[in-house]
């Protein structure tokens, strides 16, 4: 057996990881954060709590990486590899005007941000032949709708729930600054939108809320539903069929609370489609990788 690929998704928060084999299956898995602290006499800031120790895993014959967080990102992720494996090949992807069953209908291919491609080419192979509103809770809430024939047509780019709480809290004088911790508890506590349920569907007056930080945190909640329920609506319309939902990302168990729309939860679409163009790449290794 071939050994397995690495795969990296360094997002704007967190960096996720796995190691698939050449048939797909994945062996391990795991996430950490961006900026390691400097652990104790060593002068490493690479060394954290937050970062995996891979000392016990399986020699990977290459590295397929995801790079949405800019240089700085890219030299600390290279050189958290190199300590490990000095000579892995490694390859960071961008977006191609056609690849894996999937075409680009960007203007200028290339400047779709790499998670984007592969989180496309990840939900075109989950649900093949079927018309998605790709929906990502991150650092930025991002759509792209992707026709049945694995067509994108476009897509959105939004603030991302704890972005667009914390700009509030700094640009205003008597509103607070919520991270997404803060949050997600007064989603969670008592007599929020998670404890007033209905027939398993959340009341629509029970997010009006009688506090200011629950105001703050339940409205910019609304504010990213209310962009994707109005563009899966219009697609259906437009489309003249059935459109799946699938949403990820770091906010979404929290914000699909708020969904008053069928919807499929999927949290490793990047390192799906990484899998993907990795085989592919396995598979004609004199293709254009797309390597950036």
């Amino acid at each position: 057996m071939s050994a397995p690929h690495l795969l990296i998704d360094a997002g704007n928060s967190r960096v996720k990881w796995a190691l698939v084999r050449e048939d797909g299956t994945q062996t391990h898995s795991g996430a950490f954060a961006h900026g390691g602290q400097l652990v104790k006499g060593t002068g490493d800031p690479l060394q954290s709590r937050h970062e995996p120790d891979w000392s016990t895993l399986p020699q990977p014959g290459s590295a397929w990486l995801s790079n949405v967080a800019g240089d700085a990102a890219a030299r600390r992720v290279d050189a958290f590899i190199d300590r490990y494996w000095p000579d892995l090949p490694r390859t960071t992807i961008r977006s191609a005007a056609r690849q894996c069953g999937v075409t680009n209908g960007y203007t200028t291919p290339a400047q779709l941000g790499s998670d984007r491609w592969a989180g496309m080419i990840g939900a075109r192979a989950a649900f093949p032949g079927e018309p998605l509103l790709i929906a990502t809770f991150g650092t930025a809430t991002t759509l792209e709708a992707l026709t049945a024939d694995g067509v994108f047509v476009g897509g959105l780019i939004a603030p991302g729930w704890s972005l667009m709480m914390r700009s509030l809290g700094e640009h205003t004088a008597q509103l607070p600054t919520l991270d997404a911790s803060a949050a997600r508890g007064l989603l969670d506590s008592g007599g929020s939108p998670a404890s007033d349920r209905q027939n398993g569907a959340v009341k629509r007056a029970a997010w009006f809320a009688t506090d200011t930080p629950r105001s703050l945190s339940s409205g910019c909640a609304l504010a990213q539903i209310g962009l994707i329920e109005r563009m899966w609506r219009d697609l259906q319309e437009e489309w003249k069929a059935p459109v799946r939902l699938v949403v990820s990302g770091g906010a979404a168990g929290e914000l699909v609370q708020a969904l008053s729309v069928p919807y499929t939860r999927h949290d490793s679409l990047v390192l799906a489609g990484l899998a993907l163009i990795a085989a592919q790449a396995s598979d004609n290794p004199t293709a254009d990788a797309h390597r950036a």
